[in-house]
């Protein structure tokens, strides 16, 4: 419930798409009216966020900086280390503060700080999450197949491909790309059915050129960058029978996982650190396979963290 008046909640962010993607996730559960500030931070605030630092004040510019004054919001929301500058100066303006993602300084600066599980963050105001928040859910859902109702007359068995890219923490390179096509073949051979590709950011040109010379038919929805149009993304994932995503997005693997089909992680060994532990973590809970997997589990649960996470908030916080 976005809004420009005086909110009781404001979601602070720093314009990147997953941190603004996160802190919305959380107001929206939360279902508070807010009011969004995509910070433009000083070069000095980029470097130093979150420690404070003589004129971290102005940091922000004056509009925020007035409005915190004037009126600091009764609950403030950040993800990023950008705005964890900005919610700790909500929290020393006496709002209650929550700050998504590590902020690598001590927690005591926030009400509560909201980590991944995998980052092994503690502490008595700290909520572990497993992966990252996000806005899927079975309304969410329902709204994409409403949005994008020509997905869903694609054939079936309808098989959801999200692609980042290479990554220092994951070696998914042209020949994982290759793997990955070569087992998606197989399953096309086998089942029959329709690919729903998705590309990203991260995704690098060859792969796209490829991908189309490959799988650029009627039979098939692809979208690689802004000139295949409309990005479907929403409808991949609702209209999708079962969901395999590459190993390098946190973000991807935990929306797939939010939704009510089978996941799949293409060459999940390729990730490493951190991003290995998250996968790791759902192999444990039989929420991921690998793509070698050709059987559906019988039962699958979504991963419901936004929701579980905006009760933990709003009963530690007393918000009613």
């Amino acid at each position: 419930m976005p809004s420009q008046l005086p909110a009781p909640c404001w979601v602070i962010h720093d314009g990147a798409a997953g941190n603004r993607r996160q802190a919305l996730a959380l107001a929206d559960a939360l279902a508070l009216p807010y009011r969004e500030w995509a910070l433009e931070a000083r070069l000095v605030a980029r470097w130093l966020a979150p420690w404070n630092f003589p004129g971290a004040g102005a940091a922000f510019g004056q509009p925020f900086a007035d409005a915190l004054k004037q009126a600091p919001p009764v609950l403030a929301i950040g993800c990023g280390r950008i705005a964890a500058l900005a919610t700790r100066q909500a929290h020393a303006a006496g709002s209650k503060a929550v700050q998504i993602l590590d902020p690598r300084v001590s927690t005591t600066h926030w009400d509560l700080v909201i980590a991944p599980e995998h980052d092994g963050l503690g502490g008595a105001n700290v909520i572990t999450m497993l992966g990252s928040l996000n806005p899927v859910g079975s309304e969410w859902l329902q709204h994409a197949r409403q949005e994008f109702p020509h997905v869903g007359q694609l054939p079936g068995p309808r098989t959801a491909v999200l692609l980042g890219g290479p990554t220092r923490a994951t070696r998914f390179d042209r020949g994982a790309l290759e793997a990955l096509c070569a087992k998606l073949d197989r399953w096309l051979a086998r089942d029959g059915g329709s690919l729903l590709l998705c590309g990203s950011r991260r995704t690098p040109p060859a792969w796209s050129r490829l991908l189309r010379e490959r799988y650029g038919d009627h039979r098939h929805l692809l979208w690689m960058d802004a000139s295949d149009g409309r990005n479907p993304y929403p409808a991949a994932l609702a209209w999708a029978d079962r969901i395999v995503v590459t190993p390098d997005s946190v973000n991807m693997i935990s929306e797939a996982c939010a939704t009510p089909v089978p996941v799949y992680v293409a060459e999940p060994d390729r990730a490493t650190g951190r991003v290995r532990k998250f996968i790791q973590s759902l192999q444990s809970r039989a929420r991921v396979g690998e793509q070698t997997r050709a059987e559906a589990p019988s039962q699958v649960t979504p991963l419901d963290e936004t929701r579980r996470v905006a009760g933990l908030v709003r009963e530690r916080l007393s918000l009613g």
